[in-house]
């Protein structure tokens, strides 16, 4: 089954934590720590796969997660990095953010591998943060957290031309008969479910064509698999639009083409920028007289509008060399600039620099605070003063530690230790 559209949930690798270790060897009874380092969290990655042309694995599995990395060890020893998960997709995948429906990456023309999470960096061991007045850090850098994000995959087929029109109109006879492809053909609604794609090979350079499965009246809210064709023609330049110009099952070509075109505009108005040529099929069906005044009618209609009309036949190809020259004349005019989608969502990536402040109880009636931050703090804050005083219980409330000391049974006149300086608690 052809399935071009998903919904998926990724997940990158969290970073290893460090690890608070010391020394313990023989004749060394209090060594220096040696805690390793935590590994990084492995990425997610997309990448192109050329034999791939459907999404359909992803009907199965929903859900994808990149290793984490390996905790830190004593001795200085480094986690293992984890493991990166490479979800391969077929050429003209787009990948949005599934909230806002912004393009995270467009995975055509050269952009062969796109990096859409990136892992965890590993958390620094306890060796890092050992100093002059802090010889025996009790803590170490917790690695950052995994990046998770709903995604949707859209799967839009690359084609410089888009053959589009009502089904049974003869899209995949005019495409069996101008290109190597050999789609599936009969005489009745919806025989087409997949796009299908087909070189057109001319003297002087030929051009990819897409037929794009029947489109009915209200394609572009859904009815039908109205969404899931309409997707495929964003990337074409030009449109070839066929028309059953005999009306053999009773519908009116001029209406027809009307109702296609309100349709493209619906779902997407840059559509009907792009050139267009109609293509009057089956006229072989009807009698000359009737094949004429049927003609003229279409030229009087859309002619002035700029759209070349052409009389065919997709069963005897009567007409058809005179068409697909005319347009890849035109497609040599038009920017040969790949329609791609530009990026417009960017995972926010964790903050870099996060420290950890360690909270525990040492004794009876005593805890103890320690880390980084707050040595710097202590620093540069004047605890003599008032407004220095009321900064640092600031800083203490702000970054959860009077929190973290009441979970751990603090009471009023219980002492609190912040690396050489000691203060009774109290609310």
């Amino acid at each position: 089954m052809f399935v071009d559209r998903a919904e998926i949930h990724i997940r990158s690798g969290k970073g290893g934590d460090g690890c608070v270790s010391f020394r313990r060897e023989l004749y060394v009874p209090a060594g220096g720590p040696d805690g390793g380092d935590g590994g990084r969290g492995g990425d997610v990655i997309f990448e192109i796969d050329e034999g791939l042309n459907t999404l359909t694995d992803f009907r199965y599995i929903k859900k994808y997660s990149a290793q984490d990395g390996e905790n830190g060890s004593k001795r200085n020893c480094r986690g293992k990095d984890g493991e990166d998960l490479i979800i391969k997709v077929p050429p003209g995948t787009v990948i949005r953010e599934k909230k806002t429906g912004k393009v995270i990456a467009d995975m055509s023309h050269g952009n062969k591998r796109v990096t859409v999470l990136k892992g965890g960096k590993g958390g620094k061991g306890n060796r890092h943060y050992a100093t002059a007045t802090m010889q025996v850090p009790q803590y170490a850098q917790p690695g950052q957290k995994a990046q998770e994000l709903d995604v949707i995959l859209e799967l839009k087929v690359i084609a410089d031309v888009g053959l589009v029109g009502y089904p049974n109109v003869g899209k995949s006879t005019f495409l069996s008969r101008v290109t190597n492809a050999r789609p599936k053909i009969g005489n009745y609604h919806f025989t087409t479910l997949n796009p299908n794609l087909g070189v057109v090979d001319l003297e002087d350079g030929g051009f990819v064509i897409a037929d794009i499965p029947g489109l009915i009246e209200g394609a572009s809210q859904g009815l039908g698999l109205g969404h899931e064709f309409l997707r495929h023609i964003e990337r074409t330049k030009v449109i070839i639009h066929l028309v059953d110009a005999a009306s053999t099952e009773g519908r009116d070509p001029l209406d027809d083409i009307k109702t296609i075109n309100q349709e493209l505009e619906n779902y997407n108005p840059e559509l009907l920028t792009r050139p267009q040529v109609i293509a009057a099929n089956k006229m072989d069906l009807m009698a000359e007289e009737d094949a004429a005044v049927v003609l003229q009618m279409l030229r009087d209609e859309f002619e002035p509008q700029g759209i070349k009309v052409f009389a065919i036949s997709a069963v005897s190809g009567k007409g058809i060399k005179e068409l697909l020259y005319y347009v890849r004349d035109m497609l040599k005019n038009l920017d040969q600039t790949p329609v791609v989608f530009e990026r417009e969502y960017y995972p926010e990536e964790p903050d870099d620099e996060y420290e950890p402040i360690e909270v525990w109880k040492e004794e009876e009636h005593l805890f103890a605070v320690e880390g980084p931050r707050v040595e710097r703090m202590l620093g540069y804050t004047n605890l003599n003063s008032e407004k220095g005083f009321e900064f640092f219980q600031k800083f203490m409330k702000e970054n959860g530690i009077l929190d973290r000391l009441e979970e751990l049974g603090i009471q009023e006149g219980d002492t609190v230790r912040v690396y050489g300086m000691h203060f009774e608690y109290y609310k």
